[in-house]
């Protein structure tokens, strides 16, 4: 995520499916982990999209 976070990216997810979590990157905070969520949103970087986490669990 690093590398992706220096060449520009406003938001990363990344994705666990054994441990059923995901860390949320955005610019300037601290990364946000998630146990189990159902869905992820796009938030202000894609607005209206939401991932549907049934389908990778």
């Amino acid at each position: 995520m690093k590398e992706y976070r220096d060449n520009g990216a406003s938001l990363g997810w990344l994705i666990n499916r054994k441990t059923r979590q995901v860390e949320i990157y955005r610019i300037g905070q601290e990364v946000e982990v998630l146990d189990n969520p159902t869905s992820l949103s796009g938030e202000n970087v894609l607005p209206g999209f939401v991932l549907n986490l049934a389908a990778i669990w």
